[in-house]
């Protein structure tokens, strides 16, 4: 590893003795940087998990990000989805020689030989781990390359992935299920302060789990739909493609040099050659690079099915995880729209009160007229008469309950208040 690195780090400069008391005098003109130090945490040196795809063997590197690039062929933003200071959607992205997995915890590239995981202390991706070596010891033991259920060491990682993704996300959705029936019902029959700050950050913690499924989702049906990115990711049928080619082309090397008249380093002369037998040759390369090209499209479409039975497999449990939270969340709804009326209801009591309220008011208003009316300051003839103040207490209650009455057939006729 020291050796990979030295490379890339730069040569330190040698200093004369002559000069360092004069460096020494002098001020340096960045003070307080050290771009050695820069550089080597520019490079990003990351614990990672290997296993190897031979013999299943695990084993923790470290490895810096050009070194990585280099040894996956992988561009920069690939890797950046990795890392885990940043926080990207999951993604599954298939390219020349690798594949990479950015599944919730998992988040790992895939290759034909090896499967690099960026080391954690999660339990999920220790789980991939253990999960990927049984899964490696039970086709090294069966030794069944040839039945239809054999999948590529590529494919294989990738169920694993797929497979802790799923189960991460159904036990979340599981978990907030069994926290978010009994909250729900309890608000129902008593609506508390406490109780909708509790249905509040339920809800928030559905909306953020909805979105992660949603995009796991979507990415495996965005793969499905695409024969090119599923064609692209079968790593180990292209990597014996180009094993067979080069070593095809070390045979006609070989031949070339050792069976034929001329040397590999001596001109080919026009002459030497008849015309006939450049034509059969070039005829021959001809029919025998459309022949592996018709059996490459073959085992292509063969394997897209292979890579798309299995997508489709992980998408109906994350299709069915999905729906969970989509019922939940419809169940979250039903309960505010059932919370709602019953606020609705008791503000629509709260009204019809008010309205009695100011008309019982009214009517004890026409009290206070009368008594003003008689408090004033002049002879009234009916002041005389000891039974005046009897009747006009009978006669103002009366003409009260009258006007109370009206307005209560009013409110009544016009569907005001249910009486």
């Amino acid at each position: 590893m020291a050796d990979a690195m030295e490379p890339l780090l730069p040569r330190k400069p040698s200093v004369s003795t002559s000069g360092t008391a004069a460096a020494a005098s002098r001020r340096p003109l960045f003070q307080g940087m050290d771009f050695l130090g820069l550089k080597k945490r520019g490079q990003g040196l990351r614990s990672w998990i290997r296993v190897d795809a031979a013999t299943g063997n695990s084993q923790i590197i470290e490895v810096d990000k050009f070194t990585m690039m280099r040894r996956c062929d992988l561009p920069a933003r690939d890797l950046r989805l990795l890392d885990p200071l940043f926080v990207y959607p999951s993604t599954i992205l298939g390219r020349e020689k690798a594949i990479v997995v950015n599944l919730e915890q998992i988040r790992c590239i895939i290759t034909a030989d090896e499967v690099l995981l960026l080391n954690s202390l999660d339990s999920y991706v220790l789980q991939y781990v253990v999960e990927l070596q049984r899964r490696i010891a039970a086709h090294s033991s069966d030794a069944s390359a040839a039945s239809p259920d054999y999948l590529p060491f590529e494919f294989r990682a990738l169920e694993v992935a797929l497979d802790a993704a799923c189960t991460f996300l159904d036990a979340q959705a599981a978990e907030l299920e069994i926290e978010a029936y009994p909250l729900l019902d309890e608000l129902t029959s008593k609506i508390s302060t406490l109780n909708l700050e509790r249905v509040r950050r339920l809800k928030s913690r559905l909306v953020a789990l909805t979105r992660r499924v949603q995009k796991v989702r979507d990415e495996i049906e965005q793969l499905m739909d695409d024969d090119g990115d599923m064609a692209e990711m079968y790593l180990t049928e292209k990597k014996r493609r180009m094993e067979s080619s080069f070593y095809g082309e070390q045979s006609l090397n070989g031949y070339g040099s050792t069976g034929g008249a001329l040397s590999v380093s001596a001109p080919v002369s026009p002459v030497s050659s008849p015309p006939e037998s450049r034509r059969l040759e070039k005829t021959f390369s001809l029919s025998r690079s459309r022949h592996e090209s018709m059996k490459s499209s073959d085992t292509n479409s063969e394997n897209i099915e292979e890579l798309e039975m299995l997508l489709e497999a992980y998408f109906v449990v994350i299709d069915s995880t999905l729906n969970k939270l989509t019922s939940l969340k419809e169940y979250i709804d039903d309960t505010e729209d059932f919370i709602n009326i019953q606020l609705d209801n008791v503000r629509n009591q709260l009204i019809q009160f008010e309205l009695l309220l100011t008309t019982a008011t009214f009517v004890v208003a026409i009290f206070g007229v009368v008594a003003g009316i008689f408090g004033m300051n002049f002879e009234v003839p009916l002041f005389q008469k000891p039974t005046a103040f009897q009747w006009v207490l009978i006669i103002t209650g009366i003409c009260g309950v009258i006007i109370f009455c009206s307005f209560l057939w009013f409110f009544r006729y016009k569907r005001l208040m249910p009486l």
